[in-house]
């Protein structure tokens, strides 16, 4: 749980428009907005739905406290009958969307929030923040885990990013089969399991590099990762196989960091062979991301620890998604969709929709199927003829928000969730190089108004 309020986490023109939507009159009208991302860069075929239960837990920290305010007053942000609205502020209404873990593509609803435009309004940049970030890091995850072919993949990118920036990384990158983190924050926070021995300055700080392998093996144990290419590779791992088992055991790994990886691996697992600490493993470090990590597939490593390709999306940083109106209650007082019709790609579709995938016989994804309609039951029918499986779950309901979704339970059955939805995906979807989407998404309204393609 965050210990602050996350209230101030926000663009000013939420609030300048909501000032004015409460001088018009139209604040409380009933709204539906959508996140969704409209397209996705060649490299990703598919895009992973990370960062929910951060959302949560931030939602339910989202209130203006009395120095908030005095800032906003004091700033001349809003109004006085403003900052008498945000006092009181405590959202209310029901959040659906893609359950964390899910796969999603170009339109799908990852999140369909229905409220007053008051109380939705001022959530737009939270919503986006959160999930433009962690859904773009656990996208480049999941492509990694998928190079790694079922080798063990460590977050270290905590010193390559912005320090809150990293624990939010560890924990989109653990949903998407990362096993766990560098980053002890993001371990304490999110119950991760931390992994760690020693870098280049231990072995620096010792007289000799004999000195330092002991040193790290009298504190750690002969199970112990050492860092073997401080100076010579041949001799370090030499000198690593001898502490060990001077300290009682066989070596746990030894870790390189530079140089040829490839080439290097194979040279090292020779050694350690001949050496017979058979059972030493070999971890790899240095600028990986999903290509080096593709190329060292057929050389003898066991892990790898990823640290600034990660953190950053491996090329893709964000996500693009937006956060739109689709549906707001009129002057009579009844619901219309709403949309917005700009040139240049940025359009919307306007309208409330349900969201499922259709699978073939062999229960492997063809089609991500959108239906616009006006209400569950309708939208959910058409899912159910379509032979779809639904994939929106209500996240809060009235206000009240559902707590198997967040938390270490939460953040468990996301990893699980994952698994099973890139699993059904077609095998043009776990490609690395460029390409088409791994399925595509179709749009129908029921009311025969549009029938669109992604």
């Amino acid at each position: 749980m965050t210990s602050v309020t996350t209230s101030l986490l926000t663009d000013m023109y939420e609030l300048t428009m909501l000032q004015g939507a409460l001088r018009s009159g139209t604040a409380h009208r009933k709204c539906v907005f959508e996140l969704f991302g409209r397209r996705f860069p060649a490299s990703r075929r598919f895009g992973v739905v990370a960062g929910t239960g951060r959302f949560l837990d931030a939602l339910e920290d989202f209130h203006f406290t009395e120095e908030q305010l005095s800032f906003l007053s004091d700033a001349g942000v809003v109004d006085k009958d403003t900052i008498e609205f945000l006092r009181n502020y405590h959202f209310e209404g029901t959040i659906r969307g893609y359950a964390e873990g899910e796969c999603y593509f170009p339109g799908s609803p990852l999140l369909t929030i229905e409220s007053t435009f008051a109380q939705a309004c001022i959530l737009e940049t939270l919503v986006l923040s959160i999930y433009n970030h962690d859904c773009a890091i656990a996208s480049a995850a999941s492509r990694m885990t998928i190079a790694a072919h079922g080798r063990p993949c460590v977050d270290f990118g905590a010193r390559r990013t912005h320090e809150d920036a990293a624990v939010s990384a560890a924990r989109a990158a653990v949903v998407a089969g990362f096993v766990g983190t560098s980053d002890l924050e993001a371990g304490a926070r999110y119950h991760l399991p931390t992994v760690g021995t020693s870098a280049h300055a231990f072995t620096l700080l010792h007289d000799t590099e004999e000195d330092a392998f002991a040193a790290q093996v009298a504190s750690m144990g002969p199970g112990t990762t050492i860092l073997v290419d401080t100076y010579d590779i041949p001799t370090g791992v030499d000198r690593a196989v001898k502490a060990a088992r001077n300290g009682g055991g066989e070596l746990g790994a030894v870790r390189l960091d530079s140089g040829d990886l490839v080439a290097e691996a194979f040279k090292v697992r020779s050694q350690l062979d001949a050496l017979g600490a058979t059972t030493t493993k070999i971890t790899v470090t240095n600028d990986l991301d999903e290509y080096a990590i593709a190329a060292l597939g057929a050389a003898p490593v066991d892990s790898y620890g990823v640290g600034t390709k990660l953190v950053t999306g491996s090329g893709v940083p964000t996500a693009a998604l937006v956060y739109k109106l689709v549906e707001r209650e009129n002057k009579d007082g009844q619901m219309e969709e709403v949309a917005k019709f700009s040139k240049g790609g940025k359009s919307t579709v306007g309208g409330r929709k349900w969201a499922g995938r259709v699978l073939d016989d062999q229960q492997r994804a063809v089609e991500e199927l959108i239906i616009s309609a006006a209400n569950e039951e309708e939208g959910l029918a058409a899912l159910r003829e379509a032979g779809a499986r639904p994939l929106q779950v209500t996240l809060v309901e009235n206000g009240v928000i559902r707590e198997e979704f967040r938390g270490k339970k939460g953040l468990e059955a996301a990893i699980v969730r994952h698994y099973d939805s890139r699993a059904q995906l077609p095998y043009e979807a776990w490609r690395l190089s460029e390409g088409e989407v791994g399925i595509p998404t179709r749009h129908v309204d029921l009311d025969g108004v549009s029938a669109t393609r992604h």
